[in-house]
C-alpha cells in the first residue's frame, strides 16, 4: 500500500523495532513535519512540526519505543517521545546533519555526523552533555552503523595500530572495563573511507579506504568517482564485519579482523548482480537459517542478497516515472526496451528463466525523460532514445562494458520534445553517397515543433538533415509544410508515412521521397501510425497501415492501390478501409499483433488497451488494469496471448488476452467510474521535486537525471498544444460528481473492490505511484486570463469584422479577391474594385489599402476612439491632418505630441503650444508649464504656473532656469508670501520674504501669531538681520507674554539679549519679586494651572522692598553704579502706561505698577525723594483706579510700612507739587486704613454694621471695591485668572462681614475701641475742604457730560427710526423710551414717593450748555497743585466715617457732616447721607 500525506520530499523514514510494535513507522519531510504511521493500517497515528528548517535525519530508537530523533540543516536536534506528545530540543553543533542514530545499548546515546565530516556523540539524559567530538573525516558523513555487539574487544588487527601509535605501552589495557562499558561505531564518509571509532576513547581505531575496484568495463570515468554515496551497515550479531557501499553500485564485506592490507570481498559474483549506480540503503534480516542483505540504490532497484554466498537473490525494479515508451528488440527475441520519465532506460529480458526481473539499467548522459525509443533492425544492443528535452542517441546495451559506457548523442537537437524514432533507409542527401560509405539504415527522429531529421548512426556529431528539404525538391512544393508529428516506415523500407499535425497523413516513396497520397481522414494531430506486418500468408495486408489521433477513433488504411497506380501526381484518400470506433479519449499507440493478421491493439487515454480485429472491425478484448492514462502498447513478439502496456501510473503491465472480461471500451457510466478512479487518487506527487531517494545533496549533479516524477510536468502528447480532445474531455470530467455521488451510494461495496483489485494484477512495478489526473496544459489557463486582462480595443475592427462572417461571405471574399489580383495582372494600371468589400484593401495594392484605412477611422471617430483614428493615420503617414483636426477638437494627447516631431520642427512647436491652451482649458497646469518648458519657453511656464497660484512649482522652474538676480523670482516670492499670509501660513510666508531677500518683512510676518514662540523666533531673526530696535520691541512683546503665563525665568532670557531693554529687565525683575511678596502675604488655596517659574536669587529678608530689590539688582544685573540707575530711569521714564480701570487685567495693572515703582526703586538708589514720591503715587493710584482696594493696601503696606513721615522729612518742602503727591499719598494710605478700621470693627458694633449693609445707603458711585463688596464675587469672576493677591477680595463678601467674630486674623479680632478712634484721627488728611468742593465740581461737569451724551445718543435712534418705518406703534414705544430715558433710571428703593421725588423735567441744550461753562469757570478757579494728582472721593469718606459709628471721634464726626451738607448735592449723595443729615 501507499502511505500518503506528506506533501513534500521525504528525507528520512525509520521503522520502530520495539516488539510489539514493528508496524509502526515514522517519516520526515520537506513540508516541515514528521509523521508516525500505522503500516497495517496504511493509516498516519501522529504528527509534530517542531523544526523551523528543512529535516535532513531521523532515527526511531530502538531501545525506547516511543522516542524518536530527528535533525535539520541548520543542526537541531528534536528527541520526541510521541506517547506522552513530549520533546526536547539539542544544539550540539551549529553545522548541517546529515545523518543520526540512537545507540542499540545505551538509550541516552545518539551519534551524529555531519556535512563537514565531524561526528558527534551526544548524552540525551539530563545531562545533556556531547561525550566526543569525532574529528577525523573531511567530507559529508553519509552514514553511521553502531556495533551489533557491545563491549570494545580487542582484535589483533587493532591492537597494531595502537601500539603503532605508542599509546599503548605494553599492549595490555583493562580489557574488562572497555569490554563492559564501551561500543564501536563505524561512519562511512564521502572521503572513500571508513572509520572505527572507540566509544571509551573518543578516537578512531581503524580508517578503511575504499579499493579502486576494477569496474567490469574499464577504468573508472572520474566523473563518476565523484558520485560517490558511503553507506556502512554493521549485520547483527557480527562484530567483526561489515557491508559498504563502493564506487557507482558496488557492495564489499570488510573482514575487521584480518590484519595488513584490510581484506574486503565483492558482493555479487556474476555479471549483472551489482547495482548500476550509487546504493543509498542497506538493512539486514535473519531468515530461518539464512541472513539476507537489502540494498536500495539510484538505479530504483531493490536488491537482495545471501549474506552466506554473497550472491545477488533477486532484484526487484520499480519505474519513477510515467511509462512513455515501449519497444521490443527485432533482434534479440524477447528483450523489451522501456522509456521512462525517470530520465532512465530499463532493458528487461523477458524471457530470463531464473528472474522473472531480469532488468539492466541505462542512465547515463540522458538526463531528462525518455520519450522515445527504437531498436536497430539488424544490429543487436543499438537502441536509439529521444528525450523530452529534444536530445536523440544511441546506446549500445549488449556489449558487456556496457554497463557504464555513456551512449553516443547526437549534435543535433531538437527544439521540444522527441515524439517518435524509426530506423529506415537513407535517403538524400546521405542516400546520394557511393556504395560503401554509408549506413545500411539511418535514423529518423520526429518532435514537438513539427521537424524530422535524418541522423547518420556512423557520424552522429555531424549535422542531421531535415528531410522536408528532400521533400520540397523532389516534389517542387512551394507552399508551406504542415508540421509532422509521426513517422513509421513501411517495413521493406520503400515507403515513408508521415503524421501531421492537421491530421493528414503523407506517403512517400523511398528514397526521394516522392508524395504518392495524402490521406485526409483524422483532422486532428496525428499520434500514432503502424504499418502491418509482412510475414503473413496475405501478403496484400501488409499494405495495411493504422492510425490514431487525438480524435478517439482509428482508422486502417489500405494502401496496395494507390502503391501500384501509375499516376504522376499524388492521390487523396478520404475514405478509410477499415473504422475502429470504440475508445472515447485520445489514441497513444498502436501495435499490431505478430502472430495474427489483422489484429491490432490500442493504447488510450481512457485508461485502458483494446483489442480489435481490423478485418470485422469488431472489439475483442480491453484491459482495464492501469490506474491511469495508457501510453505506449507492444504485443508480445513470443505470446500471441500477451501484451505489454505502460501508463502514467508509473508502470508496466503484461497481461493475457484470453484472462479479460470485457470486450470493449468502457462507455459512459463505466469511463466515468474509471475517471473517478484516476480522480480518487490523492495528487500529493503533483508538488514532489524528485532528488536522490538517498537524501544527498552532494549528488546535485545527478538530479537532473533524476528528477523524474512526471505528474508536475504536461504529458508529453499533450506538449504539441493541439490537445482538443482534451477539452472535451475536462467537460466529461465536470459533470462527474453528481453522477459519481449515486454510482457510490448504489453499490459502494462492489466499486471499492474493483478500484483496489485493479492495483493489485500484474506485480511488475512495487512502486505504483499516484496517477495524477492532469489539466490539459492550454484549455485551463485562457478563462482566467480573460477574466484578469481585458482585451485591448482592435485598430482594425471593422476589416477583422468582415473576415469573422459566415463562412459563404468569407468564400465570396475569397473569391473577388482572386478576380481583384487577376485583372490587376493583366492590367497593371487598373486599381481593383473591391466594390463594398473594402477589407480586402489589406490583400491588394496601396491604393485600396488607403481606402480602408479611410473607412476604419471614420468608424473609429463615429465610436469615440479618436486615439485609434490617429494611430491609423500615423501609420498611413498623414500627421499633420492629425495634428490640426485634434488641436481644433481640444483632443491632442502626449502621444500625439510626441510623435508631432516627424511632420517638422515649427509643426511641433505649434502643436506644444496647442496642447498647452489644451491642458490649462482642462485645469492641468503643472503640465501644460513642462511642455511649454520642452520648446524653452520658460517665462511663460513660470508665468502661467504663477497665475494659477502653483507658486512653488513656479519657483522651482525660475531658480532652475533663470538668472539669480532675475527679478521675476523675486515677484514670485512676494506673490506667494502675500497669499500665504493671508491664509494664515505665516512661517511659510517668512521663509519666502527671506528668499526675496527681505528679512524685515519676514520678522513682522512671523511676529503676526503674536504668541511666545512666534516672537521669539521673529526677535531673533530680527537680530540676526540686523533689526536692532524691531528685534526688541518683539522680545519685549514676547517677556510681556511669558510674563502673563507667570514664567520670570523665560521672561528675563528674551530680554537679556538686549542693552536697550535693561531698564525693562529691572522692571520684570521687580515684578518678580512683588508677586513673590503678594503670594507670600496672602497663600492662595486655589492650585494654578501653571506653577510660576520664579528665579533662585539670594534675597535678604530683612531689608525694607526696595532696599532688597537693588541688591538683587546689584548682585545679578551688576548695576552698581548711579550712572548706570539714571540710565535705567531715563529709558523707562519715556515709556507712558495708560491708566488703569476695572476692566484691565490684574497682571497688567501688576505689570504697570511694577514700571512705576522700578522708577521710585531707581530714584531711591539715586536719592531723587521727589521723584520716588510721585512714582509710588502713580503705583498707588493705579491700582486705586483699577479698582483693586486691597491690592492698593498691599502695596502701601509693602512700600511704606511706617506710613509716609519717613519721605516726607525727605522731601523739598518748598516744593508745593512734591507736598501735593505727599498728601495724596498719605490720603490714599489713610483711606486703606478708614475701610479696615469699618470692616474690621470690634463686635460690639455688629449689630450697627448689619444696617449699614443695606444696599439702598451705598452710593451708586461705587468703585469696583465698593461693588465687589456689595456683590460679593463679582469681581473676581470679572477677572478669572487672579493672581493670588487678588483672591484676598473674596475677604470682602458680604456674608464674611457678617460673620467676622469668626475671624481668626488679628487684624479682626482684638481691635478695641480707643486704639481704632487713635487711628481714625489719623484720616482727617481725608476731610479736605477744597479737594471736596473740586470732587464736587468734576461730578457736577461729568454729569452735564453724561446727559449730553444720552441726548445725542437717543437723538440718533430716533432718526433711524423715523427713516426705517413710519409705523405710529413703534413710535409711541420709542416716546415711551424717550421719557424714560430723560428722567433718571428709577432707583432702586421700592419707595415710590422717593421716586417721584427723582424725576426731573427735561432739559433743554442751552440750559446744560450753560450749566457746563459755569462748572467749567469753578473748575478753572482751583489752583493747578491740587488737580495734578488724584485723591481718594472725599464725600465716601465722610460716609464711611459716619458709618463706623461709635468708632468715630466728635469732631471728625461733626466735620463729616459738614461736608456732606455742604458738597452732598448729588442724587447718590443725598439718598446715603440721608439718615445722618435727617
Amino acid at each position: 500500500g501507499e502511505l500518503i500525506g506528506h506533501t513534500d520530499r521525504i528525507s528520512g523514514f525509520a521503522f520502530c523495532h520495539c516488539p510489539g510494535q514493528s508496524g509502526l513507522c515514522a517519516s520526515s519531510s520537506d513540508d516541515g513535519s514528521v509523521k508516525i504511521w500505522d503500516t497495517e493500517a496504511l493509516a498516519p497515528v501522529g504528527e509534530y512540526s517542531l523544526h523551523q528548517n528543512a529535516i535532513s535525519a531521523l532515527h526511531w530508537s530502538p531501545l525506547v519505543k516511543d522516542l524518536i530523533v530527528s535533525g535539520d540543516e541548520k543542526g537541531i536536534i528534536v528527541c520526541y517521545w510521541h506517547n506522552r506528545s513530549d520533546s526536547q530540543q539539542f544544539f550540539p553543533e551549529p553545522r548541517t546533519i546529515f545523518c543520526l542514530t540512537c545507540s542499540p545499548h545505551h538509550e541516552n546515546l545518539v551519534a551524529i555526523g555531519y556535512k563537514d565530516g565531524m561526528v558527534v556523540i551526544i548524552d540525551i539524559s539530563r545531562k545533556r552533555e556531547v561525550l566526543h567530538r569525532l574529528r577525523g573525516h573531511d567530507d559529508e558523513i553519509h552514514c553511521l552503523a553502531w556495533c551489533p555487539v557491545p563491549g570494545e574487544e580487542r582484535l589483533p588487527a587493532w591492537q597494531d595500530e595502537l601500539q603503532e601509535e605508542g599509546k599503548v605501552p605494553n599492549g595490555e589495557l583493562t580489557q574488562d572495563i572497555t569490554m563492559k562499558k564501551g561500543c564501536y561505531l563505524a561512519s562511512g564518509s564521502k572521503d572513500q573511507t571508513i572509520r572505527i571509532w572507540s566509544c571509551t576513547r573518543g578516537r578512531s581505531v581503524m580508517t578503511l579506504k575504499l579499493p579502486p575496484t576494477k569496474r567490469r568495463g574499464g577504468a573508472i570515468d572520474p566523473a563518476v568517482k565523484e558520485r560517490i554515496w558511503l553507506t556502512v551497515h554493521w549485520p547483527s550479531g557480527r562484530s567483526t564485519e561489515i557491508v559498504s557501499s563502493c564506487f557507482g553500485g558496488e557492495l564489499l564485506l570488510w573482514d575487521l579482523t584480518q590484519s595488513g592490507k584490510r581484506k574486503w570481498t565483492l558482493l555479487g559474483s556474476s555479471e549483472g548482480q551489482n547495482h548500476s549506480r550509487i546504493v543509498f540503503n542497506l538493512c539486514s534480516v535473519k531468515l530461518q537459517d539464512k541472513e539476507l542483505l537489502f540494498s536500495i540504490s539510484m538505479d530504483r532497484d531493490v536488491k537482495c542478497w545471501d549474506l552466506s554466498t554473497l550472491d545477488c537473490s533477486w532484484t526487484m525494479p520499480s519505474l519513477g516515472g510515467f511509462v512513455y515508451s515501449l519497444a521490443f528488440s527485432p533482434v534479440d527475441t524477447g528483450c523489451l526496451a522501456i522509456g521512462v520519465g525517470d530520465s532512465m532506460i530499463r532493458v528487461w529480458n523477458t524471457l530470463s528463466m531464473n528472474n522473472i526481473y531480469d532488468v539492466k539499467t541505462f542512465w547515463q548522459s540522458i538526463k531528462s525523460k525518455v520519450t522515445a525509443l527504437s531498436w536497430h533492425p539488424t544490429k543487436e544492443g543499438c537502441l536509439a532514445f529521444g528525450t523530452d528535452d529534444g536530445k536523440v542517441g544511441i546506446f549500445d546495451t549488449f556489449s558487456s562494458s556496457a554497463k557504464n559506457k555513456p551512449p553516443q548523442i547526437s549534435s543535433t537537437y531538437h527544439k521540444k520534445t522527441v515524439y517518435t524514432l524509426a530506423w529506415g533507409p537513407p535517403t538524400p542527401p546521405l542516400s546520394s553517397g557511393g556504395e560503401g560509405e554509408q549506413p545500411s539504415v539511418t535514423l529518423y527522429s520526429c518532435a514537438g515543433e513539427g521537424i524530422v531529421f535524418q541522423h547518420n548512426p556512423w557520424k552522429l556529431n555531424g549535422e542531421a538533415n531535415d528531410i522536408n528539404k528532400v521533400i520540397r525538391d523532389t516534389n517542387s512544393i512551394k507552399h508551406k509544410l504542415p508540421a509532422r508529428t509521426e513517422i513509421s516506415w513501411k517495413p521493406d523500407g520503400k515507403l515513408l508515412a508521415l503524421g501531421n499535425e492537421d491530421g493528414s497523413i503523407e506517403i512517400f516513396q523511398a528514397p526521394e521521397l516522392k508524395l504518392l497520397c495524402t490521406i485526409q481522414q483524422h483532422h486532428k494531430l496525428i499520434n500514432a501510425i503502424r504499418w502491418h506486418h509482412e510475414h503473413g500468408s496475405q501478403p496484400e495486408l501488409s499494405y495495411l497501415i493504422a492510425s490514431g489521433s487525438i480524435n478517439a477513433t482509428i482508422y486502417v488504411h489500405n494502401l496496395k492501390s494507390v502503391v501500384e497506380s501509375t499516376l504522376e501526381s499524388p492521390l487523396t484518400i478520404t475514405e478509410p478501409f477499415r473504422t475502429l470506433a470504440g475508445h472515447t479519449a485520445k489514441i497513444t499507440s498502436l501495435s499490431w499483433s505478430p502472430h495474427h493478421e489483422g489484429r491490432l491493439v490500442s493504447a488510450c487515454y481512457d485508461g485502458t488497451a483494446q483489442v480489435w480485429d481490423v478485418m470485422k472491425e469488431e472489439p475483442l478484448c480491453n484491459y482495464r488494469g492501469h490506474q491511469g492514462r495508457l501510453l505506449s502498447v507492444q504485443w508480445s513478439p513470443v505470446d500471441s496471448d500477451s501484451v505489454y502496456t505502460g501508463a502514467d501510473d508509473f508502470s508496466v503491465h503484461k497481461w493475457h488476452i484470453s484472462k479479460q472480461e470485457h470486450t470493449r471500451p468502457p462507455q459512459g457510466k463505466k469511463s466515468i467510474e474509471l475517471e473517478k478512479k484516476r480522480s480518487m487518487q490523492p495528487k500529493v506527487k503533483t508538488k514532489k521535486k524528485k532528488k536522490p531517494i538517498g537524501k544527498s545533496p552532494a549528488k546535485q549533479d545527478l538530479s537532473d537525471a533524476i528528477n523524474g516524477d512526471e505528474s508536475a510536468k504536461e504529458m508529453l502528447l499533450e506538449e504539441n498544444g493541439v490537445s482538443d480532445h482534451e477539452g472535451e474531455k475536462e467537460a466529461q470530467e465536470a459533470e462527474l460528481p453528481d453522477k459519481v455521488s449515486v454510482t457510490v451510494s448504489k453499490d459502494t461495496s462492489t466499486s471499492a473492490y474493483d478500484y483496489s483489485s485493479f492495483s493489485l494484477p500484474k506485480p511488475f512495478v512495487t512502486q505504483k505511484a499516484t496517477p495524477v489526473k492532469k489539466d490539459p496544459p492550454k484549455e485551463k489557463p485562457t478563462p482566467d486570463a480573460s477574466l484578469k486582462k481585458r482585451k485591448p480595443r482592435s485598430i482594425l475592427p471593422f476589416s477583422t469584422f468582415m473576415d469573422h462572417r459566415s463562412k459563404d461571405e468569407l468564400h465570396q471574399d475569397c473569391l473577388r479577391l482572386a478576380t481583384c489580383l487577376k485583372t490587376k495582372d493583366n492590367n497593371e494600371d487598373v486599381s481593383p474594385d473591391l466594390k463594398d468589400r473594402i477589407h480586402l484593401g489589406l490583400f491588394t495594392d496601396r491604393a485600396s489599402l488607403h481606402k480602408m484605412i479611410d473607412v476604419e477611422g471614420k468608424h473609429h471617430l463615429e465610436n469615440g476612439h479618436p486615439e485609434l483614428f490617429q494611430q491609423l493615420m500615423l501609420w498611413k503617414g498623414d500627421m499633420k491632418g492629425v495634428l490640426q483636426a485634434a488641436a481644433e477638437r481640444g483632443e491632442l494627447t502626449d502621444q500625439l505630441v510626441a510623435i508631432s516631431p516627424m511632420v517638422g520642427y515649427q509643426a511641433w512647436v505649434w502643436t506644444v503650444e496647442a496642447f498647452v491652451k489644451q491642458l490649462c482649458f482642462q485645469e492641468q497646469y503643472v503640465k501644460a508649464a513642462s511642455h511649454l518648458l520642452s520648446i524653452h519657453k520658460v517665462c511663460e511656464a513660470v508665468e502661467l504656473l504663477k497665475v494659477n497660484h502653483f507658486y512653488r512649482e513656479a519657483i522651482v522652474i525660475a531658480k532652475a532656469r533663470l538668472r539669480p538676480e532675475d527679478p521675476i523670482l523675486r515677484d514670485l516670492y512676494t506673490s506667494w508670501a502675500a497669499l500665504l499670509e493671508k491664509d494664515g501660513h505665516y512661517s511659510m510666508a517668512a521663509k519666502c520674504y527671506l528668499g526675496a531677500s527681505s528679512p524685515y518683512d519676514a520678522v513682522k510676518v512671523l511676529a503676526k501669531k503674536g504668541d511666545v514662540t512666534s516672537l521669539k523666533t521673529a526677535a531673533e531673526l530680527a537680530l540676526i538681520s540686523g533689526e536692532e530696535k524691531l528685534s526688541a520691541t518683539l522680545s519685549f512683546r514676547c517677556a510681556q507674554d511669558l510674563l502673563l503665563s507667570r514664567n520670570w525665568v523665560g521672561a528675563q532670557e528674551v530680554l537679556q539679549q538686549h542693552k536697550t531693554l535693561f531698564g525693562q529687565r529691572l522692571v520684570f525683575c521687580l515684578n518678580e519679586l512683588l508677586c513673590k511678596c503678594l503670594s507670600e502675604r496672602n497663600p492662595c488655596d486655589r492650585k494654578s494651572p501653571v506653577p510660576p517659574c520664579y528665579h533662585s536669587w539670594e534675597l535678604n529678608r530683612e531689608a525694607s522692598f526696595f532696599e532688597m530689590v537693588i541688591e538683587v539688582w546689584q548682585n545679578v544685573f551688576g548695576m552698581d553704579t548711579t550712572e548706570q540707575a539714571t540710565c535705567a530711569w531715563e529709558q523707562l521714564r519715556s515709556i507712558e502706561h495708560p491708566p488703569s480701570t476695572s476692566n484691565t487685567h490684574p497682571k497688567q495693572v501688576l505689570f504697570h505698577i511694577s514700571h512705576d515703582l522700578t522708577l521710585a526703586a531707581l530714584s531711591y538708589q539715586t536719592a531723587t525723594w521727589d521723584e520716588a514720591v510721585k512714582s509710588i503715587l502713580g503705583a498707588v493710584t493705579r491700582s486705586y483706579d483699577a479698582g483693586s482696594f486691597t491690592l492698593m493696601q498691599e502695596i502701601c503696606s509693602i512700600i511704606l510700612p511706617e506710613g509716609c513721615d519717613n519721605l516726607r522729612h525727605k522731601l523739598d518742602s518748598t516744593s508745593s507739587q512734591s507736598m501735593n503727591a505727599c498728601r495724596s499719598l498719605e490720603g490714599f494710605m489713610a483711606y486703606g486704613l478708614l475701610y479696615d478700621l469699618w470692616w474690621n470693627a470690634p463686635k460690639d458694633s455688629l449689630v450697627l454694621q448689619k444696617a449699614v449693609l443695606d444696599p439702598v445707603l451705598c452710593p451708586s458711585e461705587q468703585t469696583a471695591l465698593e461693588k465687589s463688596y456689595i456683590s460679593g464675587q463679582s469681581s473676581s469672576e470679572e477677572t478669572p485668572d487672579q493672581t493670588a493677591v487678588e483672591m484676598d477680595e473674596n475677604l470682602c463678601n458680604t456674608t464674611e462681614v457678617c460673620r467676622c467674630e469668626t475671624e481668626s486674623d488679628s487684624r479682626t479680632s482684638s481691635v478695641d475701641l480707643v486704639d481704632s478712634q487713635s487711628k481714625l484721627n489719623g484720616c482727617k488728611v481725608l476731610l479736605s475742604e477744597e479737594i471736596a468742593a473740586l470732587q464736587n465740581t468734576q461730578r457736577d461737569i461729568a454729569e452735564v457730560q453724561q446727559i449730553l451724551a444720552d441726548m445725542i445718543h437717543q437723538h440718533q435712534q430716533q432718526r433711524n427710526n423715523l427713516q426705517e418705518n413710519t409705523n405710529g406703534s413703534t413710535q409711541e414705544s420709542n416716546l415711551q423710551q424717550n421719557s424714560e430715558t430723560e428722567s433718571d433710571k428709577p432707583c432702586s428703593d421700592s419707595n415710590e414717593m422717593n421716586c417721584k421725588d427723582e424725576v426731573k423735567e427735561p432739559i433743554t441744550l442751552p440750559e446744560l450748555t450753560k450749566q457746563l461753562l459755569k462748572a467749567k469757570q469753578k473748575l478753572a478757579e482751583f489752583p493747578d497743585n491740587l488737580k495734578v494728582f488724584p485723591f481718594p472721593d472725599v464725600l465716601e469718606c465722610c460716609l464711611v466715617l459716619l458709618h463706623t459709628g461709635s468708632q468715630c471721634p466728635p469732631e471728625l464726626h461733626e466735620q463729616a457732616l459738614d461736608l456732606l451738607r455742604k458738597h452732598g448735592s448729588a442724587n447718590t449723595y443725598k439718598k446715603a447721607g440721608r439718615r445722618f443729615l435727617t
